[in-house]
């Protein structure tokens, strides 16, 4: 029986792509509280990952204030070519 739960834990358990698939959501509080609670437990053990959020904040909070108008139709088409080919890897 114990190793039936363990088995079922694991398979609870998030790996380190899915914490970087759920920062966004995590940090836009759009995670059920099951979620949460299970992307919490991955970053308690994962310092890896917690660093990767705590970078995710400081790009957050040094690009929120920058103006799409800002940015260079070419800056533009830059950054969308990057996130087109980081969501098709």
């Amino acid at each position: 029986m114990r190793r039936r739960e363990s088995r079922a834990r694991a398979r609870e358990q998030l790996v380190c792509r899915q914490v970087v698939e759920l920062v966004t959501d995590y940090l836009e509080g759009a995670l059920s509280a099951d979620e949460r609670a299970r992307f919490e437990a991955h970053l308690a053990g994962c310092p890896h990952c917690t660093e990767y959020l705590r970078e995710m904040r400081v790009t957050i909070a040094a690009v929120g204030r920058v103006e799409p108008e800002a940015l260079s139709a070419a800056a533009r088409n830059d950054l969308v070519a990057l996130y087109r080919g980081w969501r098709a890897e």
